[in-house]
């Protein structure tokens, strides 16, 4: 992909002229200097690519016209994964980044009993998943749940999808998940700094979640994100 690459957001597949975002219309027209007749592609995140032509090279409202649009498809598995808020706000939009390049489905926040923080920005959070796409040439984007309490999530139904839930107690029955080939469709509970509590354990267990460890070593939760997503992704 040798053209600039940009996000759109809500495309219809019959607009032939687009006007971009002002962001957008700055990065491009300003940032890259790009002019009128040159070409930059853009997606809608739900596996549209589309090549377009610049008419308009304004800063501010810069006008495309499309010249070619095609469909990719997901050839991925489909990875959800739910993972505690944590305290550092940084270390969260880490995890965000390496997920989505990794190539993750669906992030929900989650708030256990031992999340510290639980101030979620959205729009700031959606847009950290939308750079790491652009930036790792992707098509899909990850969907972002609002943050979502422990209770509510465990005992929802997934159809057709294999549960896990990494935790740090000792257990017999924990499967190492490197040694497990994961469905399609699967999902996997990451904790809080401190873990889940032994009552979330419980409860997911009840509700049919793999018990799962990720390796021999303890690791922040951020970092045990970005293992079990590239785990699954195998």
């Amino acid at each position: 992909m040798s053209f600039p690459f940009f996000y759109i957001a809500d495309y219809n597949s019959l607009q032939k002229e687009i006007v971009l975002n002002e962001d957008t219309s700055r990065h491009a027209a300003q940032v890259l200097r790009m002019k009128e007749g040159e070409k930059l592609n853009l997606t809608d995140g739900k596996g549209k690519l589309l090549t377009t032509e610049i008419t308009d090279a304004h800063k501010k409202h810069c006008e495309v016209q499309v010249i070619d649009s095609r469909l990719t498809t997901n050839n991925s598995r489909k990875i959800t994964i739910a993972i505690s808020l944590l305290k550092n706000t940084a270390r969260f939009e880490w995890f965000l980044e390496k997920a989505t390049e990794i190539g993750v489905s669906e992030i929900i926040p989650l708030i256990c009993e031992r999340t510290e923080k639980q101030k979620f920005r959205y729009d700031r959070m959606k847009q950290i998943c939308i750079s790491a796409m652009l930036q790792s040439k992707q098509f899909w984007l990850p969907v972002l749940h609002e943050p979502m309490k422990f209770d509510n999530l465990a005992i929802r139904q997934f159809d057709n999808c294999q549960k896990f839930m990494a935790h740090c107690e000792d257990s017999e029955n924990k499967t190492n998940l490197s040694t497990l080939k994961p469905f399609k469709d699967s999902m996997i509970l990451i904790g809080p700094e401190g873990d889940f509590t032994k009552e979330e354990i419980k409860l997911a267990l009840e509700n049919n979640f793999i018990p799962v460890s990720l390796g021999e070593t303890r690791l922040r939760t951020e970092t045990a994100g970005v293992v079990a997503v590239t785990l699954l992704n195998q």
